[in-house]
C-alpha cells in the first residue's frame, strides 16, 4: 500500500486507452431516433479519466492512436482543452477510424449505440508505448478495453512491464465491454491476467462475476486480489455502494462506503468520474475512505448533468457538492 500511494503522491499519471468522440441528444431526456440537435463532447473511458484527473488537479498524458481525419483531430483537440497531454497520441491513416457513441440524457430505456468498427485505439503498437518515459509519472491507468484487440492488448502488457520497472504502481478499472470482445472465454483470461499484474483494481459487481466465472463469486474473486496480489480492490454495487478491500502485510481491511444520491441524467461517466476522483484524492493525500466517498460524490456529479467530460467537477466543485450535499447513503454491512 505504501509503495502504490507514494507513487500516486506525484500526482502524474500516464494513461493508456482510447478517446472518442460522443453525440448526445439534446435537451436532456430527447430520444436518439427523435434528436434534432446534439451536444457533441470528448469520450472514452481513458480520456475521460485523465480529463477529470487533470480537472481536480492532476497531471495526466494519453498513450492511444487517433484516426487521421477531422474526428481524430478533434480528440486530440479535446485533450488539449482539457490539459491532457497529447505527445503519446499517434494518428493513423486508412480505413481506421475513432470511437463514437451516441447516447441519450436520460436512465428509464436508455440508449447507446458504440460504433467501434474498425477502432483505430486498438492500433496502440510497441513502439507506441515503448516511447514513452515512464520515469517521468508517479503512476499508470488503463481501462480493460485496450485488451480485447491487437496489436493494443500486447502493447498495453508491455506499458505495464515497463511501467513496473520504472516502479510505477499500475491502476487498472476493468471497463468490460462485451461488444469489443471475440468471445467471453478470452475476455476473461485476458481480463484476469491484467488484474493479476495490477496494484490497484476497480470495477462492478458484474465485472468481478465475469472474471470469476460466476457472479455469486465476484466478491470472493475481489477478496482474492487483494489477498494476494492487489494492494487496493474496489468492488461497486451501484446504488450499493461499494466494498474496498486494502491489502498489506497484515491481512485485508474492508472498507464499506455508501453513494451520494442525486437525481440522474444518465449512467455514463459515472465509472470514469469515480476512478479519477479516486486516484486525484489519495494523491491529494485524503484517506481511503474519504478518497473512496470522494470518488462517489465525482460520479454522482457527472451522472446528474450531460456529456462526461464537461459533467466532471474541478476541485472547488467537488467540495461546494460534498459540503451542501446531506451526505452518503450508509454502506452496505
Amino acid at each position: 500500500m505504501e509503495t502504490v500511494l507514494a507513487g500516486l503522491a506525484k500526482n502524474r499519471f500516464v494513461v493508456v486507452g482510447r478517446v472518442g468522440m460522443d453525440v448526445i441528444g439534446d435537451p436532456p431526456g430527447t430520444r436518439t431516433e427523435d434528436m434534432e440537435t446534439a451536444i457533441v463532447a470528448m469520450g472514452g473511458s481513458s480520456a475521460n479519466i485523465a480529463a477529470g484527473i487533470v480537472k481536480l488537479g492532476g497531471s495526466a498524458d494519453l498513450v492511444t492512436c487517433v484516426s487521421d481525419d477531422s474526428i481524430g483531430r478533434y480528440c486530440v483537440n479535446q485533450l488539449k482543452h482539457y490539459g491532457v497531454g497529447a505527445q503519446y497520441v499517434r494518428p493513423v491513416d486508412g480505413e481506421y477510424r475513432s470511437s463514437l457513441a451516441v447516447y441519450e440524457s436520460t436512465i428509464e430505456d436508455h440508449q447507446t449505440v458504440i460504433y467501434r468498427n474498425g477502432a483505430a485505439d486498438f492500433q496502440l503498437s510497441l513502439n507506441d508505448v515503448e516511447a514513452v518515459d515512464y520515469a517521468r509519472y508517479g503512476a499508470l491507468i488503463t481501462a480493460g478495453t485496450v485488451f480485447a484487440a491487437e496489436p493494443s492488448r500486447a502493447a498495453t502488457f508491455r506499458a505495464f512491464e515497463l511501467a513496473r520497472k520504472a516502479d510505477l504502481p499500475i491502476l487498472f478499472d476493468i471497463d468490460y465491454r462485451p461488444y469489443s470482445w471475440p468471445s467471453r472465454d478470452v475476455a476473461a483470461e485476458v481480463l484476469s491476467r491484467a488484474g493479476d499484474l495490477s496494484d490497484v483494481i476497480v470495477g462492478n459487481d458484474v465485472e468481478f462475476g465475469f472474471m470469476a466465472g460466476d457472479y455469486d463469486k465476484g466478491l470472493d474473486k475481489a477478496r482474492e486480489l487483494a489477498t494476494e496480489s492487489a494492494s487496493i480492490v474496489v468492488y461497486k454495487m451501484g446504488e450499493k455502494g461499494a466494498i474496498t478491500f486494502a491489502g498489506g502485510s497484515g491481512g485485508v481491511d474492508e472498507v464499506h462506503t455508501g453513494i451520494y444520491p442525486v437525481d440522474a441524467l444518465k449512467p455514463e461517466g459515472a465509472g470514469d468520474s469515480f476512478m479519477a476522483g479516486l486516484m486525484a484524492s489519495l494523491a491529494a493525500g485524503y484517506g481511503l475512505k474519504e478518497a473512496l466517498l470522494r470518488g462517489s460524490a465525482c460520479a454522482s456529479i457527472t451522472v446528474s448533468k450531460p456529456a462526461c467530460a464537461p459533467a466532471m467537477p474541478h476541485t472547488a466543485d467537488l467540495n461546494d457538492f460534498l459540503k451542501q450535499h446531506p451526505g452518503p447513503t450508509s454502506p452496505n454491512p
